[in-house]
């Protein structure tokens, strides 16, 4: 969770959705007051179907006449454009007319299709049997009755979707597409653990795998975070760690270390753009965390947990198989954050129906990251899963790409009255500097090794001109280094 408290409330466009929505209702009200096939047509319209026409046309040029406004407003950019799509995007809305049709039962054209009875014909109207060619009273009916329909969907879509939103003014800037390039620096698939929680590895192969995300960047503490969680993960059966680094080149380092541990693993490099980096305060780990929801996609994964674990988090066992059993999306509290020490979901006959978080700013979803988890299976039905660059909401705008739902979360935790993971925060410090005479870094002592690993885990570096000598001491008594590496 980002620490940015300090950020303006959220504007929120409910208000809007009825402006939006009053138009189509009007407008609905209007033609089926007019022209409802239920009614005996007006002779005009058996004639010629003119005043018919003039509806349909009229109907179809302001619902075509609504949606290029409406897409103009909401600054949709699927088709290429640079910014984020919004939450409609997310919940498909151009699918859903299509899915309109394929929804239909088999036998839907049955009731647009049949003729009007001519004389003579003694067929009961309620027969299947009708002629291949449509009649030009059935063609008038099928008409209005789709564009009604498409009309209705629309309408009711649009009001979700208006529910679901934005202020498109206040994030475009900051809504980007997910369309990050992955740079894989090593990964391995093998499981070379031999037990986990006294088992071996074969009797855990029916579990689903948990993608453990876990965005990092270079600073003293960063080995020393990852091996303290490392330790952690190699206890956790069916588990990949997807290591996303904020620098511009592989860490060679990291490399070895990770493939050290033994567990499947995938170290990739996803610097922060540099438009964010002066920004106060700047979007940390969303860089890192679009990146894995881009391997994610890639590899197709529709099986499995995906959980976001900051390198600095502390970790109880029991949360792994707690997040396992996720169907959509389980949450449950996170300790330490904020002022009052926790964040998290408030439940109700086992239902969760709020949020306890110090800090809300007109976020739908105000939860830590460490606090949810997400079946892939139900993810993939979003292809606009995102997490824009908006610091304070990387966490809501997530979950509203994914269409959740209050009703669709699962509470965890012994119904959320356990902390599973707390948000522990090591405080960074300056890189140490140790000013030492480079010939003295040689294999007379450990000195020349050992100052050599912790500059490349980031931790320390040497110098001949900056800092204080180093000093060595025997005895009780500091000493120059001279003295005793000579």
């Amino acid at each position: 969770m980002s620490s940015a408290r300090l950020l303006e409330s959220q504007t929120s466009d409910e208000d809007n959705e009825d402006i939006e929505r009053r138009p189509h209702q009007s407008h609905s009200r209007s033609c089926s007051n007019n022209t409802t096939p239920t009614h005996p047509p007006h002779p005009m319209v058996r004639k010629g179907g003119v005043a018919r026409r003039i509806c349909l046309i009229g109907g179809a040029l302001f619902l075509l006449l609504v949606a290029l406004c409406y897409l103009t407003l909401s600054g949709d950019t699927r088709l290429g454009g640079s910014e984020d799509s919004e939450e409609g995007s997310h919940h498909g809305l151009g699918k859903q007319r299509i899915s309109v049709m394929e929804s239909r039962p088999a036998d839907w054209l049955l009731r647009y299709t049949r003729p009007d009875k001519h004389e003579g014909d003694d067929r009961n109207p309620g027969e299947e049997e009708f002629p291949g060619n449509l009649s030009h009273r059935a063609q008038e009916i099928y008409e209005y009755e789709w564009n009604f329909k498409i009309e209705e969907q629309t309408t009711k879509q649009m009001q979700i979707r208006n529910r679901h939103r934005f202020d498109p003014r206040i994030h475009s800037m900051n809504f980007r597409p997910l369309n990050e390039t992955v740079h894989i620096c090593s990964e391995s698939y093998e499981d070379r653990r031999q037990f986990m929680q006294d088992k071996p590895q074969s009797d855990y192969v029916q579990l689903p795998v948990i993608y453990f995300v876990t965005p990092t960047y270079p600073r003293r503490e960063q080995i020393p975070e990852l091996t303290r969680l490392a330790h952690t993960l190699l206890h956790i059966p069916r588990l990949h760690w997807l290591v996303a680094d904020d620098q511009e080149k592989c860490n060679d380092y990291m490399d070895t270390l990770l493939y050290r541990f033994g567990m499947p693993f995938t170290h990739m490099v996803s610097p922060m753009p540099s438009k964010f980096r002066n920004e106060n305060p700047a979007p940390r780990g969303v860089a890192n965390r679009r990146a894995a929801l881009q391997w994610i996609r890639q590899h197709n994964l529709t099986n499995g947990i995906l959980y976001f674990g900051d390198d600095d988090n502390t970790y109880d066992l029991r949360l792994f198989s707690e997040i396992r059993k996720t169907q959509r999306v389980s949450m449950f509290p996170v300790g330490l954050i904020a002022d009052y020490g926790v964040s998290g979901p408030v439940v109700r006959k086992g239902k969760v129906v709020a949020f306890l978080d110090s800090w809300v700013a007109g976020r739908r979803w105000p939860v830590d990251m460490a606090g949810f988890a997400v079946n892939l299976e139900y993810m993939a039905q979003y292809p606009y899963v995102n997490m824009p660059y908006k610091p304070g909401y990387e966490e809501d705008l997530f979950l509203r790409s994914i269409g959740l739902q209050m009703n669709l979360i699962e509470p965890r935790g012994n119904n959320c009255t356990e902390i599973l993971v707390w948000h522990t925060q090591t405080k960074s410090k300056k890189l140490g500097m140790v000013r030492l005479e480079s010939k003295y870094l040689d294999d007379r002592s450990n000195l020349g090794a050992l100052l050599h690993n912790l500059k490349l885990m980031g931790v320390t570096s040497t110098t001949e001109s900056e800092g204080r000598n180093a000093l060595i001491s025997k005895n009780g008594r500091e000493n120059p280094h001279s003295k005793i590496l000579s």
